[in-house]
């Protein structure tokens, strides 16, 4: 497990980088990007394919997971971001119910990054988003 500061420093890196790979990829009008960090050390970078049938859209982080099963590393952090254009402010979105169905292979202490209506760079366990999740009740007593 990381300590909170350098929990703090993963999730401002985070942060950092996908708000920078957002300024080159989407140098004008909306754009968003999803990272995750791995305990291994990798931050990966993903972003939403355009489609033309939005019933096979896929999440901004949705890439980002993949790469990190496909090293398989484990995740720890996860931030989605995006903004309305390139003289907005960034936002951070959390994740949607598929992604931290996704976020659940690697266990409830992943850490994913949260709305918050300030603008705080906030990140909590997926514990704390469902703490009633339903693989509970599959546990074993003595897990």
């Amino acid at each position: 497990m990381t300590s909170n500061i350098r929990s703090h420093e993963i999730e401002q890196n985070l942060f950092d980088a996908a708000a920078e790979f957002v300024k080159q990829r989407y140098p004008q009008g909306w754009g968003g990007a999803g990272a995750v960090y791995t305990d291994a050390g990798s931050l990966l970078i993903s972003v939403a394919p355009e489609v033309i049938n939005d019933a096979v859209h896929l999440c901004m982080e949705t890439g980002a997971y993949l790469e990190a099963h496909k090293l398989n590393e484990r995740v720890t952090h996860s931030l989605c971001i995006a903004r309305d254009d390139e003289n907005s402010a960034f936002k951070v979105l959390t994740p949607c119910g598929i992604c931290q169905e996704r976020l659940f292979f690697w266990g409830e202490e992943v850490k994913a990054a949260v709305y918050d209506p300030a603008g705080k760079l906030i990140f909590k366990t997926l514990n704390e988003l469902q703490p009633d999740h339903w693989s509970k009740a599959y546990r074993n007593k003595h897990d």
